[in-house]
């Protein structure tokens, strides 16, 4: 009786379960944890230095990317040019670029000086952190529905040839056509029309100043880039035009 009871009392040890391979399971939440960290610390540091301008050019990339089109405005710093700040508060405050631009701005102002009313009517100038659009009515430098130069034409170009001689910077002449349709056997749409008005019109800009063509491109929009709403004649005629924009040369613009 007593074996017996012996066997009975003596068991077998249990066998402990296996252990899991690799590291343990705590381990992967604390990396889990240390890597968001990590990142929330480079974003803080990167929204630290990110400055306004640069976000808005950012955010002008991304809108251009994804096909939304991007409106240029007057930088801040540019904008107190038709304000009662004194020229040298003005020129305190704005970079050296902006100055470039604003003397840009201010020579084309000087050469519309001397010409008639009709003339400065058809034409304008804005700006933006990049460059000078001087804009130009197509009725002033073409012949309608043809891409060939007006008698007077050179009126509008020579004072764009005029500074880009005082100025090293880069062009790109832009045509645009209101809504209205064209089917010609040379300008089957608006999109060749207002290509040929362009390329025409740098020609000529390229022929008189001398600039090298690295300096110098043309592209025509048609009507997708209304200057205002193609609801009357009116805001049609604005709409047919031809912008110069003289940028910087180290900007890629078109």
């Amino acid at each position: 009786m007593a074996r017996k009871a012996e066997e009975v009392v003596q068991r077998k040890p249990l066998r402990e379960p296996p252990r899991d391979e690799g590291l343990p399971p705590w381990m992967a939440t604390f990396a889990d944890m240390m890597t968001l960290l990590l990142c929330f610390f480079v974003l803080l540091l990167s929204f630290a230095e990110q400055s306004e301008e640069k976000y808005r050019d950012a955010l002008g990339s991304l809108k251009g990317a994804f096909g939304v089109r991007e409106l240029r405005t007057v930088s801040d710093d540019m904008a107190p040019f038709n304000t009662s700040q004194s020229s040298k508060e003005l020129m305190a405050k704005i970079s050296t670029d902006e100055r470039l631009l604003l003397g840009v701005v201010m020579r084309i102002k000087s050469l519309m000086e001397d010409e008639d009313i009709k003339l400065k009517e058809g034409t304008g100038v804005a700006a933006d952190r990049d460059g000078v659009i001087f804009s130009a009515d197509s009725a002033m430098l073409f012949a309608p529905g043809t891409a060939d130069l007006a008698a007077d034409a050179d009126t509008v170009l020579d004072k764009v040839v005029t500074v880009l001689k005082d100025y090293n910077l880069s062009l790109v002449v832009r045509g645009h056509t209101d809504d209205r349709p064209i089917s010609t056997l040379k300008f089957p749409s608006n999109w060749e029309l207002s290509s040929a008005r362009a390329a025409v019109a740098l020609d000529y800009i390229l022929r008189e100043s001398g600039i090298g063509i690295s300096r110098a491109k043309a592209v025509g929009y048609a009507d997708t880039r209304p200057a205002a709403p193609n609801d009357s004649d009116e805001n049609r005629l604005k709409n047919q035009r031809v912008e110069f924009y003289l940028h910087m040369p180290q900007r890629d613009a078109w």
